[in-house]
C-alpha cells in the first residue's frame, strides 16, 4: 500500500530564479513549464533581480522611503523590460533575440507566465527580497502566489527531485 502511495505522489521540481535577465528567464520558464506539462509539481522561487520578471509593466513600483523609491525608479522591471545577460548592446542584442524568438514561435516571458500559471506552476516571490526592495504583492503580475521566505523554499526543495538555481 505504501508503494502505491509513492507512485501516486507527483515528482517535484524547484527553481530559484535569481537573475532578472531575458535569456535566464526563458530558461527558467521553459524548464518549469516542461516539467509541469510532464506531470511534475513545480515551484519557482523568485528572489532579488529575479523579482523583476514578475513585476507588472507599469511605472515605479512600491517603495517606502527614499532609497527604496530610487531603487524602484532605476529598476522598474516587468517582463517586457528584461535585457540579455550577454550581448545586450544598448538594446540591439535584446531586440534581435526577441525577433528570433518570434520567428521560432517561442513565447515572450509575459505569455510564459500565463502558461506557467495555467499549468499549475507555483510562482513565489521571496518575502525578504521584496522587503528590501520595497515591493508589495500588488506590484506583481496576476497569478503570482503569496510571498514566502527561504524556509518555505528549503521545505519545497527538500521534497523535490530536481532543484535548480537560475
Amino acid at each position: 500500500m505504501a508503494e502505491q502511495e509513492k507512485v501516486a505522489e507527483k515528482e517535484k521540481m524547484t527553481i530559484v530564479v535569481f537573475s532578472g535577465e531575458l535569456d535566464k528567464a526563458l530558461a527558467a520558464f521553459m524548464i518549469a513549464t516542461t516539467g509541469a506539462s510532464m506531470g511534475m509539481e513545480v515551484s519557482m522561487f523568485f528572489t532579488f533581480w529575479g523579482l523583476n520578471i514578475l513585476k507588472k509593466d507599469k511605472g515605479v513600483s512600491g517603495g517606502k522611503g527614499f532609497m527604496k523609491k530610487m531603487l524602484n525608479f532605476m529598476n522598474r522591471g516587468g517582463p517586457k523590460r528584461l535585457k540579455l545577460s550577454k550581448l545586450h548592446m544598448f538594446g540591439l542584442g535584446t531586440g534581435m533575440m526577441k525577433k528570433l524568438m518570434q520567428q521560432h514561435a517561442l513565447l515572450p516571458i509575459d505569455e510564459f507566465i500565463i502558461v506557467a500559471k495555467d499549468l499549475g506552476v507555483k510562482m513565489i516571490p521571496c518575502s525578504t527580497s521584496c522587503g528590501l526592495m520595497g515591493l508589495e504583492e500588488e506590484d506583481f503580475c496576476e497569478g503570482v502566489g503569496s510571498m514566502a521566505g527561504a524556509a518555505f523554499f528549503i521545505n519545497e526543495a527538500r521534497q523535490s527531485k530536481i532543484n535548480l538555481f537560475i
